[in-house]
């Protein structure tokens, strides 16, 4: 008997490779920013967490993306897991991919989300880490003379827990925005979304010194730039930069494992609950647009729940 010849590469009996998802990557991004007004560094991280989907998608058996289950997205948030991630990162993937599908089904890849089937993990055990007030003031006033620009990295440090503000509301604050005199600065936030927040008489005082002995020295070599907090070339401080200033400092006061950028924005709004602020206050001072990202610092706040008890209580 002769042997079976196989089919033509081109017959209708050959099997097809699914799609490659990662087709739909560039057009979601442009929607996200271009339709819902997301900020570029949002947007970025979006790129960086459906990339990593993407990569495990590719690691798993081919599988159409119509034919993707719960099932199979639950094994991402396992593989996830796996990786020691925090609850808030594997959160933020969750959104990610949920927004991704939602993407697919407006533009008619899909016909449902079956994304949105699944549960966020439990956030209630996270709790952010803070600095002690007396912690705070130890950071603020470790800027040295060894520092090339003691000043600048005092004030940076002094706005970002005088106001609550993100790294990137601080390195794009323009000097026009900072109304000393007056106490407050317009920032702008997530989805362009502009605030203001108050300034503290000590971020006051420190910005001041900044603009008096240290920043008009490095805009002569950059007249052109409005950020307020600049570089030695005199152009617009990086991200980076902030963080290195930050972690430099907090190893001098002894907490620099503990100390990110963000800790000072969690410091302020901890002790902004424990002062006695309103959570609707508080999460427009942070600029939530969700109160439910605001409802954390309740968790941390007992100290101020204790004294209440102690108050209002019969049996106090």
């Amino acid at each position: 008997m002769p042997p079976r010849k196989r089919p033509p590469a081109n017959s209708r009996f050959q099997v097809r490779k699914p799609a490659d998802p990662g087709v739909h990557l560039e057009p979601f991004l442009h929607y996200l920013e271009a339709e819902c007004g997301m900020a570029a560094n949002t947007v970025s991280a979006y790129r960086s967490d459906i990339v990593q989907f993407l990569d495990w998608y590719r690691a798993q058996k081919p599988v159409p993306l119509s034919e993707v289950d719960l099932a199979f997205l639950s094994g991402y948030l396992q593989h996830l897991n796996r990786r020691k991630l925090a609850a808030t990162t594997v959160s933020r993937h969750l959104v990610t991919i949920k927004l991704f599908f939602r993407y697919l089904v407006l533009e008619g890849v899909l016909a449902e989300s079956i994304a949105d089937l699944l549960n966020s993990p439990k956030l209630w055990k996270y709790l952010p880490k803070v600095l002690s007030p007396e912690k705070v003031n130890q950071l603020l006033s470790a800027p040295c003379r060894q520092d090339r620009y003691p000043l600048r990295d005092r004030a940076i440090l002094a706005m970002m827990y005088a106001t609550g503000c993100r790294v990137t509301e601080i390195v794009t604050l323009p000097l026009n925005a900072v109304k000393l005199t007056e106490g407050y600065a317009r920032c702008v936030g997530k989805g362009n979304k502009e605030r203001m927040v108050s300034l503290n008489p000590v971020a006051v005082a420190a910005v001041e010194a900044y603009l008096r002995h240290e920043r008009p020295d490095m805009t002569r070599r950059n007249t052109a730039e409005q950020a307020l907090f600049l570089n030695r070339g005199g152009k617009q401080l990086s991200r980076v930069m902030v963080w290195n200033i930050v972690k430099k400092n907090a190893a001098r006061v002894g907490c620099s494992k503990e100390v990110s950028p963000h800790t000072l924005r969690h410091s302020f709004a901890t002790h902004m609950m424990a002062g006695g602020a309103e959570i609707r206050a508080l999460q427009e001072l942070l600029g939530h647009a969700n109160i439910r990202t605001t409802q954390i610092y309740t968790h941390v706040d007992h100290s101020r729940l204790k004294a209440v008890h102690q108050m209002y209580h019969p049996r106090g």
